[in-house]
């Protein structure tokens, strides 16, 4: 089997752990194969969009979502070290409002998996970081939205400690609603 993946508490939410062939000139691995995805997870996903960002040392982007054009995201780290958050905002899930988090790094080479209608997050743990993520759906600025990364009702208990200070956040992120004002909000 081309991956080793694990469920996680989140239904559809998977850690993906790649075949890594290595010696002394270095290391190999596929990073995605359509095939070997859906035969190891029975997902038949179609990417779309690929993305690349670089961020430094105590960023946190997220918790990022689109209402309309909802995103499946395939995430991993090509350099650096992130601690990688999914927080399911499903309407009628037996999970709503709950995240899952966990390291992803250059040297682990994990990947996870985010279906569509999860919020998703990372905070950079290590000097600078390089993120890749396949989307299932197109970006559309207009129906993007944020959750409160430090949303009490969520808990998310991000690694702070790893960084020196509070975190480095973009103006649309730092005045993010939490997750009760949204669906106040909307009803």
């Amino acid at each position: 089997m081309p991956y080793q993946v694990t469920k996680t508490p989140i239904d559809g939410v998977l850690v993906l752990e790649p075949k890594v062939f290595g010696d002394a000139r270095g290391f190999f691995f596929e990073s995605f194969n359509a095939r070997d995805f859906e035969q190891a997870t029975g997902l038949n996903e179609t990417f779309v969009q690929d993305n690349h960002s670089k961020s430094a040392k105590g960023v946190l982007r997220g918790l990022h979502y689109q209402v309309q054009h909802a995103q499946g995201k395939l995430v991993r780290v090509a350099q650096g070290a992130v601690f990688d958050v999914a927080v399911d905002i499903r309407k009628g899930s037996l999970t709503f409002g709950h995240w899952f988090g966990l390291e992803l790094s250059a040297e682990n080479k994990k990947q996870l998996w985010l279906p569509a209608g999860l919020a998703h997050g990372f905070l950079v743990t290590s000097e600078s970081a390089e993120f890749l993520y396949k989307t299932t759906d197109y970006y559309h600025p207009e129906f993007e939205r944020s959750i409160l990364w430090s949303d009490p009702e969520i808990g998310i208990d991000w690694p702070l400690h790893l960084i020196s200070d509070e975190p480095l956040l973009a103006p649309k992120d730092a005045q993010a609603p939490t997750l009760n004002e949204l669906i106040a909000n909307v009803g």
